[in-house]
């Protein structure tokens, strides 16, 4: 598992409670306005000119798309934890799923290029990522509750790093919504995570990112139990190894019922709202692909037996 946009298996072979067949049974809104834009076509970026669908992938901003037609996390709806990603200079942005996520919860949501990392508070920050040492969502709880039971004796100066948001991340965020650090949901008082980052990278690309000295010391996270029905293929990874949007929406929906002890609902189903519309597009395409080469090859072997 990971959060990688390349690190992923063929969905016919995914098994997982959203993948049978993949993401039914999510609570998405409809699906409607991207089927009208679908059927105008591409449009241009309002702010760097490109040729996109839907949104603009370089730019972070919807493109033939207002805001009040997709389910954008409202200021005061927010998620349970920041998200950071850490993108690598080298991934592609027209294959990256990070972006969806940017989209989707604007003020929660914060894309890093690196070697831009945040100075982080290695008590309150986890990161996403497969490893010997990594532990589950239920284990990071309990790791991290340790850490805050065994300063509750004594007083703790609290260490508050303000993240400045460097010019080459996409870090726009909500007016009005505050610095990320500024407010906390009830919610996260209750538990010692506040942040959480993602690697947004190839697989042949994570080294680089996953051994910054700046990671070190963050607790890292796995999902081992998820798998991954992204339509980008990389041969010799396990499936367990998700696509950045899937991570970030595993993880949440994890937190939410073992961190937040809350039942699930569909709170975050809307952050596969891009994601599960283009993965039913390509394995539509996929399929007509397969039936057309079919229909050639029946008709080539009809052809030789004259």
């Amino acid at each position: 598992m990971s959060g990688l946009d390349e690190g992923c298996s063929d969905p016919a072979h995914t098994h997982d409670e959203l993948s049978e067949p993949p993401l039914r049974g999510l609570k998405l809104a409809s699906h409607g306005v991207l089927e009208k834009v679908q059927q105008r076509g591409r449009s241009k970026c309002a702010k760097c000119g490109g040729s996109r669908m839907f949104f603009c992938y370089t730019c972070c901003l919807l493109v033939d798309v207002s805001l009040h037609e997709i389910p954008v996390v409202k200021v005061g709806i927010k998620l349970p934890v920041k998200i950071d990603i850490i993108k690598h200079p080298n991934e592609t942005d027209g294959k990256s799923t990070a972006v969806h996520a940017k989209i989707l919860a604007p003020s929660d949501v914060t894309i890093y290029t690196y070697p831009c990392i945040p100075d982080y508070d290695q008590d309150e920050v986890v990161l996403v990522f497969p490893g010997p040492g990594a532990v589950t969502v239920q284990d990071m709880v309990q790791r991290l509750h340790e850490k805050t039971d065994s300063r509750s004796s004594g007083p703790r100066l609290k260490r508050r790093k303000l993240v400045n948001v460097p010019a080459d991340a996409h870090a726009t965020e909500d007016p009005g919504s505050g610095a990320p650090d500024e407010t906390k949901s009830s919610e996260s008082r209750a538990h010692p995570v506040q942040r959480v980052v993602f690697i947004d990278s190839t697989w042949n690309q994570t080294n680089k990112i996953s051994t910054d000295e700046r990671l070190q010391d963050l607790l890292q996270v796995e999902l081992r139990t998820r798998k991954t029905c992204f339509w980008r293929s990389q041969k010799g990874k396990p499936d367990t190894y998700l696509a950045t949007i899937e991570a970030i929406y595993y993880f949440l929906k994890d937190f939410h019922e073992q961190c937040l002890a809350q039942e699930y609902s569909g709170e975050y189903d809307n952050l596969l709202f891009f994601y599960s519309y283009l993965h039913t597009v390509v394995n539509k395409s996929k399929e007509a692909g397969k039936k057309e080469a079919e229909r050639r090859e029946k008709q080539r072997q009809t052809e030789a037996r004259l």
